[in-house]
């Protein structure tokens, strides 16, 4: 598909950006952040040769950047990119070109769901953050939250169902015909239905520099490493994560061992590793706050759609936009 050519900004244009107040931290992060590589990145996914001319990809994803940071739907970001020339300007686009509907919008959201270019955004934003010297890299903090799936916890079907080897009732077996993807888990002795998401944020820049989206029934241990970056001094997490693999392989990579211990099945544990874990629970609490929010600010209270794909790939999306926020209010101007 052909690509139309924007940003052609007319004599209008130039008076109407003289005379309007500039949006400071759109225009903070247009500054900050390498475009032209991000638009490498996600050039392929207009790519064809039949059809109208398509929005360049990156424009498109500074759009859902937008709907990330302000809350909106994508009818909502659509009316947003008619309305507001701080917008139109962030997006690269003149007074007189037509803003992408909403249903172009989702087509590109899909898009990027099926590449996987999504996530790889997230890395690339975030690999320019840490170029940036933002990232000290002192600490990182690991950890899992939950996320209710879009629709409703499924009903058992007509007859018996046997429970699982933990012994979890027929209902809680069960999937959703209508979001197979999401599953069931037991936390503090109540069962949830729905997804998981997982990060890694750095200790002191509250960046995330790693992250993964599973379904609920996935052990948070499972992931751990992943969440792991490698140049850490130290990794701060929960008893979930407590192993005896762990500690070794972070050893092995010359990283301090900062994870809280658990008791055993034959030892309880000693008034040293109680009061270690009592130091660690401080330490990784500015974890929580992340996840409060993901939640309440950015929308994943509960799962936004329906399937893991969708649903990961908004978290990604969601990342980024916390991540180039803080970046932008945080990171010192340069003269």
């Amino acid at each position: 598909m052909a690509e139309r050519q924007i940003g052609q900004l007319s004599f209008t244009d130039g008076l109407v950006n003289e005379a309007a107040r500039a949006n400071a931290p759109l225009q903070r992060m247009a500054e900050l952040v390498d475009w032209p590589a991000v638009e490498a990145l996600l050039g392929g996914l207009r790519s064809g040769s039949m059809g109208a001319p398509g929005y360049p990809s990156l424009a498109l994803f500074k759009a859902l950047l937008l709907q990330q940071w302000y809350g909106l739907s994508d009818p909502g970001l659509e009316e947003a990119l008619l309305d507001r020339l701080s917008f139109r300007r962030f997006l690269g686009l003149s007074l007189s070109e037509p803003v992408p509907d909403h249903s172009t919008l989702w087509r590109f959201r899909e898009q990027l769901a099926k590449s996987g270019l999504a996530e790889r955004a997230f890395d690339l934003i975030t690999a320019q953050i840490e170029k940036s010297g933002f990232v000290l890299k002192r600490g990182t903090l690991i950890d899992a939250s939950l996320v209710r799936s879009a629709v409703n916890p499924p009903e058992p079907p007509d007859g018996p169902v046997p429970p699982d080897a933990d012994g979890r009732p027929a209902s809680k077996l069960v999937k959703s015909p209508h979001d197979p993807d999401a599953t069931w888990t037991r936390k503090e002795n109540k069962y949830f239905f729905g997804y998981k998401m997982h990060v890694g944020m750095d200790q002191d820049s509250r960046i995330i520099r790693r992250l993964d989206f599973t379904p609920a029934s996935v052990n948070d241990t499972v992931v751990a490493d992943a969440l792991i970056c490698g140049d850490e001094a130290i990794v701060y997490a929960d008893k979930a994560y407590d192993s005896h693999a762990r500690r070794a392989r972070l050893k092995e990579m010359g990283i301090r061992d900062g994870i809280m211990r658990r008791n055993g099945r034959w030892h309880r544990l000693g008034t040293w590793a109680v009061r270690r874990n009592a130091v660690l629970r401080h330490r990784r609490a500015p974890v929580e706050p992340l996840f409060a929010l993901i939640k309440r600010v950015y929308g994943f209270a509960r799962a936004r759609y329906r399937g893991l794909l969708r649903n990961a790939t908004a978290f990604q999306l969601a990342a980024a936009a916390i991540n180039l926020q803080r970046w932008a209010r945080m990171a010192p101007q340069t003269t």
